[in-house]
Parts: structure tokens; sequence; C-alpha cells
């Protein structure tokens, strides 16, 4: 009897040894007999022997291993655990596993922590557009509201009104554009660019194409280009775009400083990318940023001072933009900023 147990025992651990998701198997007395590798990251080598009360601490899950192990009935529930670094949320399966004297349990879990994330992230999103969208509407429809009223007969209220809706309007405009263009970045961002182009003809049409902006700023646009062509494989629009949107960043955000500076510099080997590299930056001396919020400035509408950027026109979709089309060319974004001593917006892409 003892070495049939023996074998049962080591048939359990073998069969949980080849389990690629976390599996717990738990005998007639209540105490895991064997656990798969993934379990054993996740709840540690030491839970072995051990009651599964002690080792699956959620009262959901106790309960319906307690159901399956008196009744035999499959049960399923849902449990996060937390390793103080982050939560994993798991869609647990609970179904009577036979042994030779009676039945334990057999509970396998799946780690839906990265679903849960995007339909988290896809709730964001939707509340963050309908919220952007919502100020401009209310606005303009107070305005029509207005003018078909009390101001109906006042030409000075109604030119100020049509203004002001006109520039609302304008603001719906570019969200739904800058919209657009992540949709459409972020469907391509698979797909690599076949095409050659050349990284200093970019640079110098994004800083001639910019070169209003910056007059009616005040900004003078400098170009250190230590190069006289930098040919990568790229899309040669995307590529404008990420300039443009790091260069009208520096002249409205960073313009304080009185001048932007585009750099490009040729590294012979980079280490990410492992082989040549061009780096080119857009560098403003303006107030900089606080190093608290450089990790999420590539986040979905996360802007620094939220009323500034909207009275600039910006719709917290810019930085987004660019990190989608830099990873579509497998390179890297850098952002460096010091308070009070501008910032650095860098752009690593692989030579050709």
């Amino acid at each position: 009897m003892r070495d049939s147990l023996q074998q049962g025992s080591e048939l359990l651990s073998a069969i949980a040894a080849g389990l690629p998701q976390p599996a717990i198997m738990i005998g007639t007395n209540e105490r895991i007999l064997a656990m798969s590798p993934t379990a054993v990251e996740h709840f540690g080598d030491a839970s072995l022997g051990r009651h599964f009360f002690t080792v699956l601490r959620n009262p959901d899950v106790i309960e319906a291993v307690g159901q399956v192990l008196r009744g035999g009935t499959p049960r399923k529930t849902r449990f996060a655990i937390s390793d103080h670094a982050q939560d994993t949320v798991f869609k647990m399966s609970c179904a009577p596993l036979p042994l030779e004297r009676g039945h334990g349990a057999m509970v396998s879990l799946e780690d839906t922590s990265s679903i849960e994330a995007m339909g988290q992230m896809r709730r964001d999103f939707v509340a963050n557009v309908s919220h952007e969208l919502r100020t401009p509407l209310t606005a303009i429809l107070g305005f029509i509201e207005t003018l078909r009223g009390p101001a109906r007969d006042d030409a000075v209220a109604r030119d100020r009104f049509l203004e002001t809706m006109e520039k609302e309007a304008g603001r719906m405009n570019r969200l739904v554009m800058d919209l657009l263009s992540l949709s459409r970045v972020e469907s391509e961002e698979r797909v690599r660019p076949k095409t050659r182009t050349d990284l200093v003809e970019i640079l110098r049409s994004v800083s001639l194409s910019l070169r209003p902006l910056a007059e009616a700023a005040d900004v003078r646009m400098d170009l250190a280009l230590n190069a006289q062509s930098a040919p990568i494989m790229g899309d040669q629009d995307q590529v404008m775009q990420v300039f443009t949107n790091l260069a009208e960043n520096a002249i409205k955000y960073g313009g304080a400083g009185g001048r932007v500076r585009f750099e490009l510099d040729r590294i012979d080997r980079d280490p990410m990318l492992r082989g040549p590299a061009w780096e080119a930056t857009i560098v403003d001396y303006g107030a900089g940023i606080d190093a608290i919020h450089l990790h999420r400035l590539t986040e979905r509408f996360y802007r620094v001072d939220g009323h500034r950027s909207r009275e600039l026109g910006g719709t917290g979709l810019g930085l987004a933009i660019v990190k989608h089309i830099v990873n579509r060319h497998r390179g890297r974004l850098k952002i460096e900023s010091e308070l009070g001593k501008g910032s650095r917006f860098s752009v690593v892409i692989a030579a050709v």
C-alpha cells in the first residue's frame, strides 16, 4: 500500500511538473500534494504538504475548493494576489482529482492580469476622450444658446462668441485628428518600415515648417547636425511627425528659454540596437519637467500642466503617438529634464 501511495504521489508530481500554467493538487486530507513550476513561483516550494487554507488565502477560493472536496462538483472563481510590486489576477478552476482513497481537488489558475489591464485601459481611454470632448462641446452649445437668446442682436458679443466657438471647434478637430493618427500608428506598430529615408532632411524640413510658430513665440531654432546625411529605414511621414511633435512641444512649453536646438549624432554601436545608430535630439532651455512626471509623459492624455496644455492647443496625445512610431521603427525614446534647466527628447534609430 505504501509503495502504491508513493507511486501515486510521484505520478502527481510528474503530471504537475509538465503543466505550463499554475496548478495545485490537493489531497483528501486537504493538504497540497503537488504543484506545477509556475505555481511554485507564485506560492513558494514550502507550500508542499501544507493545508491549502494557509496557501490559498482567499475566502472565495477556500470555499470553492472546500465544495469540490466535499461534493465533487467543479467550481470557478476569481481572485488576486500581490507581491508588493504588482497585483496578479487569476481565474481559478477547481475540479475533482481522483485518488486511491477518494477524491481530492485540482486547482488550475489562469493569469488574466493583462486582459483586465487592457479592459481598464479601454475604459480609461473612453472616459478621457469623453472628458476632452465634453468641455468644448458644452462651451459651444452654451454660446449657441446665448446667441439665439440674449445676444441675438449684440454684434460685439456675437463676434466674441464666434471667435471662442471657432477655438473650441479647432480643439475638437485636433483631438479627433490625433485620435485617428494614434489609431493608425497603433495598427501599424508591428509592421517594420521597408523604405529608406534621411534624418538630416527630415530635421531640416521640420525646422523650416515650424519657423513661423517659433517666430511667433520669439524662439530661435538652432541646428547642430553632425552629419551630411543620416540614412535609416523608416516611414518618412511618421518620422517627420515624431520630430514635429517634439519640436512643437519644445517651442510651446520650453520656449521660455528663447531657444530650441536640433541635434544629430552618430553612435558607432548602440548596446540595445546592437549596431550603429543615429541619435536625434530636440533640446529646449525652458522651465524643465519635474522628475516625478518623466515616466508618465508618453501616457495618453497625461499632462504635466493640464490647464496650460489645453490653452496652448495640446491634446495630450502627442507623446503617445511619438512612442508608438518609435516602437514601430524599433528605436527608443529617451527623455531627460531638470527643473530650471530645460529638457532633452532623444530618438535613437538604427543606421543603415
